[in-house]
């Protein structure tokens, strides 16, 4: 018997409603249903009934508990045709939100969505700089405000992910090689992102979520296979194999700072790095174009400020840049073969590196990828957050004794 619970965020959980489901109701049923109506208008109990081969009787009792418990609404009734005319419900997207979290070294940055995908608010602010678990409060407090700032009940916000730098350890919940923020890698951070949330939050490396923005955006998503290359301080790679993410044994999967591009990969003053990044990331540009004897510049910034002022100097560096970073997608499209190879990062997503790499594969034998620079820019990251979030929310919404079924308006989160 399914009784009703909902979870105290930042306290002890309390039973608001003992009332158990009908009997009748599998948890099944539930997700057939909710499934169905995401992505979709007004929609009859009829046709709710066709699309997910339940009853009759099934349908109407799963539809007046979600309606009963606030997850759908009538929506007016049907037009036309002849006879009575039925109820429309929808979903009731303020119901419940997910959290998306883009955790940087220099910012982060937060986002919540309602039950369709909407974006309800967000906010960016810089890392806390002492890392750790002053980063695990500091985003509990930013979406506190987030949520304050977009009306939303922070108790409606039931699931979440996280990108992050570095490898994120599940076995631990550790996050390893982000030396960017310190101390992520002496404790479980999942872990503690829950407790303080009180609500299970994924956490993924930040180019895997970059991978799925940008995937999720129009005419990408019927693409199984794509991978998203960040190049910018580093760079890394996000990859998208027959539609899942492609993590490897120790979630070290697209790493591809390390291949052996641009340098002896067995000289040691590249293994910090790694040997690609060591010779294309934003510090070795720069070292590139002040060897070409180009002028003193302000960062990486500064060589495509010259560049776009024709200084022979950034045109070669970026032209050397380019012809490394079409090898690594070389490298890439001959053992993966994307559909689709997404360049991204505050350097991979300039259109003109793009249309240089695009150039110099023009004539490479090999699984030619359609490349392109990213929708999204610095965005990419969130979004996937966002979409992935809202993903475990729906999937995991009737799974378990939670706050699925208490009535509207109730909240045990405590600010």
């Amino acid at each position: 018997m399914l009784f009703v619970h909902s979870v105290d965020k930042f306290g002890p959980s309390a039973i608001v409603n003992d009332t158990p489901l009908p009997s009748a109701i599998r948890v099944s049923s539930l997700n057939a249903v909710f499934a169905a109506m995401r992505g979709r208008g007004p929609v009859s109990r009829s046709e709710l009934a066709r699309i997910t081969g339940l009853s009759k009787q099934t349908m109407s009792e799963v539809a007046k508990a979600l309606e009963e418990a606030g997850w759908i609404r009538e929506a007016g009734l049907t037009v036309g045709g002849l006879g009575r005319r039925a109820a429309m419900y929808q979903l009731d997207e303020r119901r419940a939100f997910a959290l998306g979290i883009d955790l940087g070294g220099t910012k982060v940055h937060l986002g919540i969505s309602d039950l369709t995908g909407a974006l309800a608010g967000e906010l960016e602010e810089p890392t806390d700089r002492r890392g750790g678990l002053h980063v695990v409060r500091q985003i509990r407090d930013v979406m506190l405000r987030v949520a304050d700032r977009a009306g939303v009940d922070p108790a409606r916000v039931h699931a979440g992910a996280m990108g992050s730098p570095g490898v994120f350890d599940v076995a631990s919940g550790r996050i390893q090689l982000a030396p960017n923020i310190s101390g992520l890698d002496k404790f479980d951070v999942a872990g503690a992102l829950q407790e303080v949330l009180g609500f299970p939050i994924a956490v993924e490396n930040d180019v895997n979520l970059a991978a799925l923005g940008e995937r999720a955006q129009d005419g990408r998503r019927h693409l199984q296979n794509l991978v998203f290359i960040a190049l910018g301080t580093g760079i890394g790679m996000g990859i998208v194999a027959n539609g899942e993410l492609l993590r490897g044994v120790r979630g070290g999967a697209g790493e591809i700072a390390y291949l052996p591009l641009g340098g002896d990969s067995f000289d040691s003053r590249g293994y910090r790095l790694g040997t690609l990044e060591s010779a294309i990331g934003s510090a070795a540009i720069v070292e590139r174009y002040l060897a070409l004897g180009g002028i003193e510049v302000a960062g990486v910034r500064g060589v495509f400020e010259r560049l776009d002022a024709g200084d022979p100097a950034a045109v070669r560096t970026v032209d050397e840049v380019a012809r490394l970073l079409a090898q690594a997608v070389m490298a890439v499209a001959a053992v993966l073969d994307p559909g689709l190879v997404v360049l991204g990062g505050g350097i991979g997503s300039r259109s003109d590196l793009a249309k240089k790499v695009v150039q110099l594969l023009a004539g490479w034998p090999g699984p030619q990828p359609l490349v392109e620079a990213s929708v999204l820019g610095s965005r990419a990251v969130l979004e996937g957050a966002l979409g992935l979030g809202l993903e475990r929310l729906h999937r995991d919404l009737f799974r378990f004794r939670h706050a699925a079924f208490v009535a509207p308006g109730s909240s045990g989160l405590s600010k």
